[in-house]
């Protein structure tokens, strides 16, 4: 369990140290006080993940040069300093020499919040993100195979898009990228057989009947992808970049027989949203044997009591959990979680 946080030129944190309580804690606090950023910082400390940005400079204080995040995990503490585009990772003093050493005995993480609708209705790059982070945490040569599939596409799309001449050079990186790429399909794949029975669970306790919900890969050629690149070589050629592969892939959700993108209510989205995060939260510890830390981030407030309820009922047991809110009314019948206020950077036990 964590229990110390400390910040350091993060975002709007010039310095900020919380003892964390061992359940977590539910956080009240107005808009633009850093209710948010204060579970960016717990996700990115565990995960070296945020849910709002892919570039860490953009986490940084305004004119500051540096920032760092401390997080006490038991008798573990794990440190990252961002300087000059740069990361220093250190677990206990010692340094990582790379995201994977540091993310090697890290927990696994859940984010929750109102973006969480994009997963059904958004586009598919905010899909593929969302099961990438999933499979990171969940199999260790998902990040090698994403990585390597990633390093391949982008000399790949360099020589198509500058270095046309040399089609020996590009079919080189062609047959890296089918290699790595049918590895990391077939990965995310066995990932969503995996997830989807804990999605029909999760949707079942939330909307209080059964519906029959699916789960569908959908990648961007149904060709074998080493046929599909040679086929369209000419161009890819022309166009400048690698137009197939999983970093076109999507996948879809479905609920009675129907894609929930195109024939859903908004309330059957929002459950579904629900599920799929619960459902990661329980698969993470089914194959992990971890119970993963819950961020949730402002998504009570708005819900009906029954609704809110039987979310709160649903977190695991063993997991800590982080919620914050904007209305404290709610809360007052939520006393499982210590409360804190959060106002000009600093947390005070609420009364």
């Amino acid at each position: 369990m964590i229990s110390e946080l400390r910040l350091y030129q993060f975002r709007c944190y010039f310095q900020m140290a919380w003892e964390v309580p061992e359940r977590g804690a539910l956080i009240l606090g107005d808009n633009a006080q850093g209710k948010t950023t204060l579970l960016e910082a717990l996700c990115f400390a565990l995960r070296l993940h945020s849910p709002r940005t892919a570039q860490a400079a953009k986490m940084l204080r305004h004119g500051a040069p540096q920032f760092g995040l401390r997080l006490t995990v038991q008798d573990i503490v794990r440190r990252i300093v961002w300087n000059g585009g740069k990361l220093d990772l250190r677990v206990n003093d010692e340094q990582r020499a790379d995201y994977a050493a540091y993310l090697s005995d890290s927990a696994p993480v859940v984010w929750f919040g109102n973006q969480d609708m994009e997963l059904i209705m958004g586009a598919s790059e905010q899909r593929r993100a969302h099961l990438d982070f999933l499979g990171t945490q969940w199999h260790p040569g998902y990040r090698n195979e994403l990585l390597r599939y990633r390093k391949a596409l982008k000399s790949r799309n360099h020589l198509l898009k500058y270095g046309s001449r040399n089609p020996a050079s590009i079919r080189s990186y062609t047959k890296l990228l089918v290699e790595h790429g049918e590895r990391l399909v077939s990965l995310r794949a066995q990932l969503l057989r995996l997830l989807l029975p804990h999605i029909v669970q999760s949707h079942e306790r939330i909307a209080g009947r059964a519906e029959p919900v699916e789960l569908h890969y959908i990648r961007s050629t149904e060709e074998p992808l080493a046929d599909m690149l040679e086929r369209s070589f000419d161009d890819d050629l022309r166009c400048g970049h690698t137009r197939y592969g999983p970093h076109r892939d999507d996948f879809r959700l479905c609920i009675n027989g129907m894609p929930a993108a195109d024939y859903a209510s908004e309330g059957q989205r929002r459950t579904l949203a629900a599920a799929l995060k619960f459902a990661q939260a329980s698969l993470l510890c089914e194959e992990t044997g971890i119970a993963p830390y819950l961020l949730i981030d402002d998504i009570f407030g708005e819900l009906d009591p029954s609704r809110r309820q039987c979310l709160m009922e649903m977190i695991p047991r063993d997991s800590q959990v982080f919620i914050t809110t904007t209305h404290d009314s709610w809360a007052q019948d939520n006393a499982s979680l210590p409360k804190f206020t959060l106002s000009g950077g600093q947390l005070h036990p609420a009364s």
